[in-house]
């Protein structure tokens, strides 16, 4: 049977984080566009998602994925896979509804379509959360590292494409890319999950292991991202 998720309600404090909240809290009219625009993200989203386990070697140009012609160059990769037995591949849509309510929010209203867009990503977020429970619902027997986005560390942005095509993400889940490597729709993530049979740190997780760390807009909130 096809595996399938579906989003119910969605954080919101994640979401104002998003809006650059911290500690003040929202006004009454910032509170009600959460209620609508949570309400109209969970009507529009619609979840799709692909993965695969790969074996995998490493050497000097990276990480090469057994049966393909795919390798991940750079050392943040290699370190995120450290010890672990295969890795898997995953991609991660809302559907280009959201993307075509976004559009429509910012030509018509833009405090709303703010709001709208930091649910959408939290949205996606929250997909991504759940795929990872699928996959600990199938291998049972191994600890999952975090997701490692493609972009992340010295992992290039231009790999999105030999990565989409191993998933075959655009036929699968209609996940494509633009000419400046960005995925379409928008609210989507790509990413590498190591299984090992170790407990994994959390030591290098995220920031650590990200290019934008310098530039961050979250971190220059305090927080950071889901990464």
């Amino acid at each position: 049977m096809e595996k399938s998720i579906k989003l119910t309600s969605l954080n919101r404090k994640e979401a104002l984080r998003y809006l650059g909240y911290k500690k003040n809290a929202p006004d009454e009219r910032v509170e009600e566009l959460m209620d609508e625009c949570e309400e109209l993200v969970l009507k529009t989203a619609v979840p799709r998602f692909i993965y695969k386990k790969f074996d995998f070697t490493v050497n000097e140009d990276g990480v090469a994925f057994k049966n393909t012609s795919m390798v991940l160059p750079g050392e943040s990769i290699k370190k995120h896979l450290y010890k672990c037995d295969s890795a898997i591949c995953m991609a991660v849509t809302i559907s280009e509804g959201i993307d075509r309510q976004l559009r429509v929010l910012q030509l018509t209203d833009m405090a709303k379509a703010l709001v709208f867009d930091s649910l959408a990503s939290v949205a996606v977020e929250q997909a991504c959360d759940k795929v990872e429970e699928l996959l600990r619902e199938e291998y049972p027997d191994y600890y999952q590292t975090f997701r490692f986005g493609i972009g992340y560390g010295d992992l290039p942005i231009s790999m999105q494409a030999p990565f989409l095509k191993v998933l075959d993400a655009s036929k699968k889940i209609g996940l494509n890319l633009n000419k400046s490597y960005m995925l379409a729709p928008v609210k989507s993530v790509t990413a590498v999950i190591g299984l090992t049979k170790e407990p994994v740190s959390t030591e290098n997780r995220g920031c650590a292991t990200c290019n934008l760390n310098k530039t961050c807009a979250y971190r220059g909130m305090g927080g950071h991202c889901s990464g």
